[in-house]
């Protein structure tokens, strides 16, 4: 598997705008062939900091959901209300992975 881990900073009062945002293409990323899972999460100690947490089959099912509408709008919606530049992290799964050693 591919993981994708981003971190994400809003400015203060867009936290419910992004969520928003992130949940519709959370939901449509997970209507895509090469997804295995798209989790979100918000910062308990700090309510503007969210984690992406996407897992794909390949590092081409990535690729290919970076070039989806759903995409290019989040990122394009949500771009004005980051306090910082996301931070995007790539990650091979070793366990479990695809292999079905789960």
């Amino acid at each position: 598997m591919y993981v994708v881990c981003v971190t994400v900073h809003v400015a203060q009062g867009q936290g419910e705008a992004f969520l928003q945002a992130t949940f519709e293409n959370a939901r449509q990323s997970r209507e895509e062939p090469g997804n295995v899972r798209f989790d979100v999460l918000q910062g308990e100690a700090d309510p503007n900091q969210f984690f992406l947490y996407e897992a794909y089959h390949s590092k081409e099912d990535f690729i290919r959901h970076q070039q989806t509408p759903h995409y290019l709008t989040w990122k394009e919606t949500v771009a004005p209300w980051m306090a910082v530049p996301r931070q995007g992290v790539r990650h091979l799964s070793c366990y479990p992975d695809a292999q079905g050693w789960e």
